[in-house]
């Protein structure tokens, strides 16, 4: 098997979980593209040198999935010439008025926050996918506070439209498991109250992604239909898959 080209995972010392999705086998094996879509935890502690390897990888476009309150609390990616951003607010329940009952596995708990995602914050996720299709936005990030729920969701919804399988879906979404370890440790110094008594917030189970794309497709049929649904045109489908797989 050939060595991915690029690195998945790329090192900044103020973003903890900044990844690429390329190189997972989409459509008639076409494989998805590397570095035009990347998944992230927020942007605003990019500054000096973190700031010049971001703009060196050429992105066009911030995709900023969280609620305002959250903006105005922490920041947002600097402003630049180059770089247009957009605050497409996927809408959804607040997890800490959600119990977390001790009986019920936490893969399914999460899998049904994921759910409401898609319920609460379609209007958020469908300008989120129209801008991922977008071929003249791109390479686009996307993310959210930890870029593991939000983004999660709209990264599942886009790799599962080009033909990803679920298992690499669910594989690039636990990846995060390995970077919430350094985000909580830093939000532990910075803000405790953010993590304690929530850690299994923090936590990836690959099951929670694959229990949602189930769900999904026996909700709505398929990840496409649903995209229907909330507004994404058949040729905005086309377009994203023209634009993220390999020829």
């Amino acid at each position: 098997m050939a060595a991915d080209p690029y690195p998945r995972t790329l090192s900044f010392s103020s973003s903890y979980n900044f990844r690429d999705v390329g190189g997972y086998a989409g459509l008639d094996g076409r494989p998805v593209r590397w570095r035009r879509l990347f998944r992230s935890d927020a942007l605003h502690r990019l500054k000096g040198a973190d700031l010049e390897t971001f703009q060196q990888l050429g992105v066009r476009t911030v995709i900023d999935l969280r609620r305002v309150f959250e903006i105005e609390q922490h920041g947002r990616v600097p402003e630049a010439d180059w770089l247009a951003y957009h605050n497409p607010v996927v809408h959804h329940v607040d997890w800490e008025t959600i119990p977390f009952a001790a009986d019920l596995p936490h893969d399914r708990w999460l899998a049904d926050r994921y759910l409401n995602f898609i319920e609460d914050g379609h209007d958020g996720l469908a300008t989120a996918l129209s801008l991922i299709a977008d071929p003249e936005a791109a390479p686009v990030v996307v993310h959210c506070m930890a870029g593991k729920d939000r983004t999660g969701v709209v990264c599942a919804l886009t790799l599962a439209l080009l033909g990803v399988s679920d298992e690499d879906i669910a594989d690039d979404y636990a990846l995060t498991e390995q970077a919430m370890t350094s985000l909580t440790d830093y939000l532990l110094r910075t803000n405790p109250d953010a993590v304690q008594d929530k850690y299994h917030m923090f936590e990836c189970p690959q099951n929670a992604m694959l229990y949602f794309l189930a769900d999904l497709r026996e909700r709505y049929g398929s990840v496409e239909k649903y995209v229907r649904e909330i507004g994404i045109s058949g040729e905005q489908v086309a377009a994203m898959r023209d634009h993220l797989l390999e020829s």
